[in-house]
């Protein structure tokens, strides 16, 4: 039992030295609930809450993973390193992950500033992975400056993603009236970020305004207004505001409670 103990505390050594193995390793005894799993997030815990971790999350087609792929790009630029947890749905052969948003992030995956790990979200609710949670403390503990969470778009499901994320942003695109819709039945609550990718499209303009329309019935209880950023992922359009955008929520949420709680 003592060999377990050690080799469990070893671990955890390595991870909070921000070693990219031993955190990889960390994330599969979580991810795999191997039993020193529980052990091994007693000794995490303590040291998490210095990252921002942002979830992001929409419609399949959203172009999420260029939003998350240029974004971690953007703050790399800034000397952060970046962790990704990219939520993708189970083969239903092989109970893994199915691993799109990792080949399409191959060119981060070679900066050693950044972290990448597909979980799957073996046939649960939400679109977020059981371990996901786990996974994003380990990342935080690891010393991920920002820890961003993609998760597979489900629609209203996705609201579990509040539980995981400081700040929460969600992607529509031009032309889909029933990406509009869908926020009605769930999603509208959630996000402290709205952003419109591909707003080089037709039908910017039309969508942008039935957001408004529907972000004016929303009422938070924070009193935060969600700011409405339109992008063009693969130009690097809008980046910039999106990365001003997310920070200044998380400094609204921070003076708001006194100090930044986790939802």
């Amino acid at each position: 039992m003592s060999t377990v103990a050690d080799s469990t505390s070893t671990l955890l050594e390595r991870v909070l030295e921000g070693e990219a193995r031993a955190t990889a390793r960390a994330i599969s005894i979580v991810e795999d609930n191997v039993e020193t799993a529980s052990e091994l997030m007693r000794g995490i815990f303590p040291h998490t809450g210095n990252g921002m971790v942002i979830g992001i999350t929409g419609s399949p087609g959203a172009g999420k993973s260029s939003l998350v792929d240029r974004l971690a790009g953007l703050y790399r630029q800034r000397e952060e390193r970046v962790g990704i947890v990219a939520v993708d749905p189970s083969s239903p052969f092989s109970g893994g992950a199915i691993l799109g948003d990792r080949i399409r992030m191959q060119t981060l995956g070679l900066d050693a500033g950044v972290f990448i790990r597909s979980m799957a979200t073996r046939g649960q609710l939400g679109g977020l992975a059981r371990a996901t949670v786990d996974a994003v403390a380990v990342l935080d503990a690891a010393g991920y400056a920002k820890v961003i969470v993609e998760t597979v778009g489900v629609g209203q499901d996705e609201v579990e993603i509040v539980k995981t994320a400081d700040v929460t942003v969600v992607v529509l695109v031009p032309g889909m009236g029933d990406d509009v819709q869908a926020i009605k039945a769930g999603i509208m609550e959630i996000g402290d970020v709205f952003v419109i990718n591909k707003a080089d499209r037709d039908g910017v303009l039309r969508t942008e305004k039935e957001l408004e329309a529907l972000l004016s019935l929303a009422h938070r209880a924070d009193g935060w207004n969600p700011p409405i950023i339109k992008t063009v992922a693969t130009e690097n359009r809008g980046l910039e505001e999106l990365a001003d955008a997310i920070g200044r929520y998380y400094e609204f949420q921070k003076g708001a409670t006194g100090g930044l709680e986790r939802r």
